[in-house]
Parts: structure tokens; sequence; C-alpha cells
């Protein structure tokens, strides 16, 4: 599998066929060094400025484990762009929406926006599909990954499985997450995205993917932007938050945590 270099805002059919083919593509240089820098500042800024909101009981906010000592670990932002003008401007580049419009053959609405900072010893994510079958959930779902830090296998990279995601669901369709086992794809055939400030990373939400903890000293910091097509519910974006926080209280009230709020 060939990675692209990026320099203009549409793709060809040859790419537009991989992805089909692949569930994922990688596109080299889409942002300038100096945009990637400017998006690096914000995140910095983002953990000073808004301290106040990194609280277990903000549905906004999400914690990892170490994966060595067990520490709880503040991970996420989610959702971010209301916080962050310079990720909203990213979710929104004409460069990210016009390579989407070719992959869909329509125009792309944004669904879900996050700022992953896995820091160091943050354990990854299990082996997964993102799409859940809530009422409603865009089965056209697809991620943009827009990497802060260089992405590598030592900082705990996504790691993607070829060619699965043509199968569609590979577990129940009930609206609950699964963990899917390892027998489930070819590992053999796995991608780490290795990416650099600057690039972008496209999959889709059939695409089984995960990632391993990060062993290198320093966070692996990360945008995740997820479109659904406009066919496919139109802008939604707002609706799926309150699915999504409905979603969160019954796992918290199922532990006994009621006091949850949204800042």
């Amino acid at each position: 599998m060939t990675l692209e270099t990026m320099n203009l805002q549409c793709l060809t059919a040859e790419q537009v066929e991989r992805y089909r083919r692949d569930g994922f593509l990688i596109l080299r240089s889409v942002f300038s060094p100096a945009e990637a820098a400017e998006l690096s500042v914000e995140a910095d800024g983002l953990l000073e400025r808004h301290r106040g909101l990194i609280d277990k009981k903000n549905l906004r906010c999400r914690f990892q484990s170490h994966h060595a000592s067990g520490e709880s670990l503040f991970e996420t932002f989610d959702p971010v762009i209301d916080i962050a003008p310079v990720c909203q401007r990213i979710a929104h580049d004409v460069r990210i929406l016009d390579v989407l419009a070719d992959l869909y053959g329509e125009p792309a609405c944004l669904f879900k926006d996050k700022l992953i900072f896995k820091p160091p010893g943050a354990q990854g994510y299990v082996l997964h599909q993102d799409f859940i079958a809530w009422d409603g959930f865009p089965r056209s779902f697809v991620t943009v990954l827009v990497p802060i830090d260089a992405a590598d296998a030592e900082n705990g990279c996504t790691e993607v499985f070829p060619g699965h995601h043509l199968a569609g669901p590979l577990t129940p369709e009930d609206g609950q997450f699964h963990e899917l086992p390892v027998d489930a794809v070819d590992v053999s055939k796995s991608v780490k995205l290795e990416l650099a400030p600057g690039d972008i990373a496209i999959f889709g939400g059939f695409t089984p993917h995960r990632s391993a903890p990060n062993g290198s000293p320093n966070p692996r910091r990360q945008l995740y932007l997820s479109y659904n097509a406009f066919s496919d519910g139109g802008g939604q974006r707002e609706r799926h938050y309150l699915d999504f926080h409905a979603y969160l209280r019954r796992k918290y009230r199922d532990r006994g945590v009621t006091d949850l709020h949204f800042h």
C-alpha cells in the first residue's frame, strides 16, 4: 500500500478506489508546518486555560489508566471545537471537506470532534469498530486523524486492518460498544498510521482498529474529527452529543454516579 503526498484538494480516482478497498487512506502534508504549529500551541493552551474543566464528572472529559501503574490520566476533551477555535477551523477546512466529498460523492457534515492527548503511559484502545448501532447513527461515519505530534509505534499510533470494513458490522447491532476478538481480523495485514504533523489519515466506521499504550516519554496529541455523508442524516452533531451524553449518563448511573455535568 503506497502512502500519498497530498498537495491538491481533490483525490484521484485511484485514491478513492484504494480507500473503498482498504477502508483507510493516508494523505501527506495537507496542512503546512505553520498550521501544525498553531494547532500544537492551542492544544498546550487548552490544558492551561481550561484546567478547571478537567473533572471526572464532566461529560466533556475522558480519562485512561496508565498501562503499568493503573493511575488515572486525563486523556480527552470530547467535544473540543467549542473551546478551541483552531480545532474548529481545521474541522471545517475545505482541504478536509473536499477530500471527504470525493470519498462520499456528496458533501460531508461534521458529526463529532475530540482532542486526545494520550499522555505518556496511557493505555491504548482495544480492537473495535467505531460504528455503534444507536437509532440514526450514520453508517457513513468516517474519522479524520489530524496529528499534533508525530504518531508512531512507540507512542501508540492507531493501527488499522484493511478490507474488513467490507463485511460491515462485525459485532451485534444492539446499540452497545463491543470489543472485537483478535481473530476477527487478519493481523498479518495490520497497518500502523504513522503520521507527521500536517498529515491526515482517514478511516471508516467499519474499519477495525486499535492502539497500543504510549510507551514514549511525551504525549501523542491527535485531533479526531468524525463526519457523515449529507444524505445520511445531514448535520447532526448537536443531536449526537445529546444522544452521547444520555448514553454516558446511563453508563455512569449503572455505576452509582449521578451528579454529572457538561461544561
